[in-house]
């Protein structure tokens, strides 16, 4: 049985956090590659929303632009009503390979961002062991990288970003180098951890299943220039546990609709 539905978190009224009109991106060089055109998105507050599409198709390119990290040439991506013109406090990033230092343990590693920003150890301190036991990585504080496993790496990766209360989480395919098994438990975990903060989440990922269990939106691009073609929006009950959201029998339908979408049949 479906456990109950939990209530939208925004109204939908709300203005975007996240908005993109008409960007346009070029990687100049030997070759000129036009790497996105025409982009136009929004992201509600609180959503969590996905990005598909071919391999080479601009999604990463299109959240560094997001992120601040990416310069543009064309269009205006704003973030809270606001242009972006470099990095952000309120924009956090989760990339496919862990930053984590590896002479750090995953405790100074996870409280690093916070030591870099000077706030006292003492204001920290509690968070960070809330973050550990949500991570599930009590017990591994005094760890080194090198003795965790790929999936316990990565969510200490995510703990790094949570650590600095980001408003907004980008996420560019977090669990991509992950076995299958360990893929599917970090989507639980990260789902969990949403649920709990309710940040915006911006996914990019190569996984229709992923997408379809995670998200409230599913963004569908096309081949390189790369742009939004396509929004299904996930309709399905929250909160979502596999075993009970795979035996809906909407969960079928828009895994054979983006299938479609995406060329796989």
């Amino acid at each position: 049985m479906l456990h109950q539905v939990l209530p939208k978190p925004v109204a939908a009224a709300s203005l975007p956090a996240i908005s993109a009109r008409a960007v346009l991106k070029t990687f100049a060089g030997k070759h000129e590659v036009k790497a996105l055109e025409a982009v136009d998105l929004e992201i509600r507050p609180h959503e969590f929303v996905s990005i598909l599409g071919p391999s080479g198709c601009g999604k990463s390119t299109l959240l560094r632009i997001v992120a601040g990290l990416t310069p543009y040439e064309g269009g205006e991506v704003l973030v809270n009503q606001r242009p972006v013109n470099g990095p952000s406090p309120e924009i956090g990033v989760v990339f496919q390979s862990s930053n984590m230092l590896p002479w750090l343990t995953v405790g100074q590693n996870i409280a690093l961002g916070a030591k870099l920003r000077k706030i006292p150890a003492a204001q920290a301190a509690p968070k960070i062991a809330a973050l550990i036991a949500m991570l599930g990585l009590k017990g591994f504080e005094n760890n080194h990288p090198h003795q965790l496993s790929g999936g316990m790496r990565q969510r200490a990766a995510i703990g790094q970003i949570l650590a600095l209360d980001p408003q907004i989480l980008l996420m560019d395919e977090p669990f991509g180098a992950l076995d299958a098994l360990t893929r599917d438990k970090l989507n639980v975990e990260l789902l969990r951890i949403w649920q709990e903060q309710r940040q915006t989440v911006l996914l990019v990922t190569h996984s229709i299943s992923e997408a379809v269990f995670l998200s409230d939106r599913v963004l569908v691009m096309s081949g390189r220039p790369g742009k939004v073609v396509r929004e299904v929006t996930i309709d399905l009950p929250r909160p979502r546990r596999p075993e009970t959201i795979k035996q809906h029998p909407r969960y079928a339908e828009y895994m054979a609709e983006l299938s479609q979408l995406m060329g796989v049949y």
